[in-house]
């Protein structure tokens, strides 16, 4: 999906998360081969993963707050600006991740696994 999003801008992602999804992720960036941010819910691992992609993926940042369940509806709020992402989930939890490719437009969404909905502007 192609969504011009620039340093600034909050995005709202709306997910319909599958019943007995393992994890679904939620990409910014450039295009599929560079994303500033790589959001992971896993399941699986009762963990967020949180990665940037550029030719390679970067180093994982592991969070151990995964509030929100399979089957579940959920709005997850990104904000991107010159430090970075941040991340609000549901209840209110905050993530922070670096602007590690330095990029100052985000023009490129996709959101995998699960069913997902619209994204909200």
């Amino acid at each position: 999906m192609s969504m011009a999003k620039k340093l600034g801008t909050t995005l709202k992602v709306k997910v319909k998360v599958a019943k007995h999804a393992d994890r679904f992720a939620i990409n910014l960036g450039e295009g599929p081969e560079k994303l500033g941010l790589h959001f992971n819910p896993r399941y699986d691992q009762s963990s967020i993963v949180l990665n940037s992609f550029d030719g390679g993926w970067g180093k994982e940042l592991v969070v151990d707050h995964l509030g929100f369940a399979q089957g579940s509806e959920i709005m997850v709020v990104m904000t991107f600006d010159s430090d970075g992402f941040k991340v609000t989930l549901p209840d209110g939890h905050q993530i922070s991740f670096p602007n590690r490719l330095g990029l100052s437009q985000m023009p490129y969404l996709s959101v995998e696994g699960g069913q997902h909905l619209l994204p909200e502007v």
